[in-house]
C-alpha cells in the first residue's frame, strides 16, 4: 500500500539544499554538511514543510534555519524519500549557492563542514545524502539558473474583455498568481524584471517588483505580437539572458502562451508525453545553460504541495 493511501503511513514533504560554495581562492567546489545532535547524524540541511508552504520555500527557509547563511536557490537536484516513525518522508533537493551569513550552532546543528565533495559523500551518514552530493559534479547541468520565464496570471475571457486586448487586466485567480510569485520568485535571486507590453504581463510581476525593489523593463519582442512580427529578435534576446553570469540571480521575463512555448522549443526544452513544452498561465519556466546542456525545471504553480498534510 502506498503512503499516500496509508494513512497510517502518511506522506511527509520536506525541502533541502545542496549547498555549495567556490573553494578558497576561487577553486573548486565545496559542500556544506551539517551534524544534527538530535539523530547524532551527518545530512545535508533540510526540514519538514509547514502548512501553506511550497516545498522550494521550504528548503530554503530550512537552509537559512540551520545554517545561519544566505542562499540563493538553483536548479532542481534530487528527490528521496524513506521510512519514518509519522510514514513517509519526501524530501526535494535543490542545489543552492551561499552568499553570505555565518554559521552559528543552534538546536538542531551543532556543526557544520565545508568539504569537497568527494569528502562530503563520506562523511554523510545516510547513503540517500551521498546520492544528492554526488548530483553537483554532473558536468552535463549548469548550477545556477539565469532566467525565469513567466507566463501571466489568469486574466478572465478574451470574449468577456470589450477594450483592447492589451488592456485587459488580472482576474481575482491571476492577482492571487501574482502575489504567491512574489512569495516564491524572491528564492531564486531576481536581478532584473522585464515584461511584455500587455497589461496582464506587467501586473503579473508587479507584486515581485514591489518587494524586491526593482523596476518593471519592457521587452515588446517577448509579446505575442512582437515575437510573432521577428521570433529571432525575441530568441537572441533569451539567448544573451541565458548566458553565464558571475554572480547567481535571475532574470525575471513575464511573457504569453503565444511566444514562451516557441522560445522553449528552440532551445531544445521537452517533457516527455508533450509535443509542446506546457506553459500554464501563472507558471514559471527556470532556465540554465544552452541547448545540449540546459536546466530547464517546470513550476505549474506554487501552490502549497498537494500531498502534504
Amino acid at each position: 500500500m502506498s503512503p499516500l493511501s496509508d494513512p497510517a503511513g502518511r506522506l511527509i514533504p520536506a525541502g533541502g539544499g545542496l549547498l555549495w560554495r567556490p573553494g578558497p581562492d576561487g577553486g573548486a567546489r565545496e559542500v556544506a554538511v551539517v551534524h544534527r545532535p538530535k539523530y547524532d547524524d551527518w545530512s545535508l540541511p533540510k526540514g519538514k514543510a509547514d502548512a501553506g508552504e511550497h516545498v522550494l520555500t521550504t528548503a530554503a527557509r530550512e537552509v537559512r534555519e540551520e545554517t545561519g547563511l544566505g542562499v540563493v536557490t538553483g536548479r532542481r537536484s534530487l528527490r528521496t524519500d524513506y521510512p519514518i516513525a509519522e510514514g513517509t518522508k519526501r524530501v526535494d533537493y535543490w542545489v543552492m549557492r551561499a552568499v553570505g551569513g555565518v554559521f552559528a550552532p543552534n538546536d538542531e546543528v551543532d556543526e557544520l563542514r565545508w568539504l569537497p565533495p568527494s569528502d562530503a559523500a563520506a562523511l554523510c551518514t545516510h547513503e540517500h545524502d551521498r546520492y544528492v552530493v554526488a548530483d553537483l559534479q554532473r558536468a552535463d547541468l549548469p548550477l545556477m539558473p539565469t532566467l525565469a520565464l513567466v507566463r501571466h496570471g489568469r486574466a478572465g475571457d478574451r470574449s468577456a474583455w470589450d477594450g483592447p486586448d492589451d488592456l485587459r487586466p488580472l482576474d481575482r485567480r491571476g492577482r492571487a498568481q501574482a502575489a504567491r510569485l512574489a512569495e516564491v520568485l524572491p528564492e531564486f535571486g531576481p536581478v532584473e524584471l522585464l515584461s511584455a507590453p500587455p497589461v496582464r504581463c506587467r501586473e503579473t510581476v508587479e507584486p515581485l517588483a514591489e518587494r524586491m525593489g526593482l523596476d518593471i523593463g519592457s521587452v515588446p519582442e517577448m509579446g505575442e505580437e512582437g515575437f510573432g512580427d521577428d521570433p529571432a529578435a525575441g530568441l537572441a534576446l533569451m539567448a544573451h539572458l541565458l548566458e553565464p553570469r558571475a554572480t547567481p540571480g535571475v532574470t525575471v521575463v513575464c511573457s504569453q502562451g503565444g511566444a514562451i512555448p516557441s522560445v522553449l522549443m528552440s532551445l531544445g526544452v521537452r517533457l516527455e508525453g508533450r509535443v509542446f513544452p506546457p506553459c500554464a498561465k501563472g507558471s514559471v519556466w527556470v532556465l540554465g545553460g544552452r541547448p545540449g546542456a540546459m536546466s530547464a525545471d517546470y513550476y505549474r504553480n506554487f501552490d502549497p504541495d498537494p500531498d502534504g498534510s
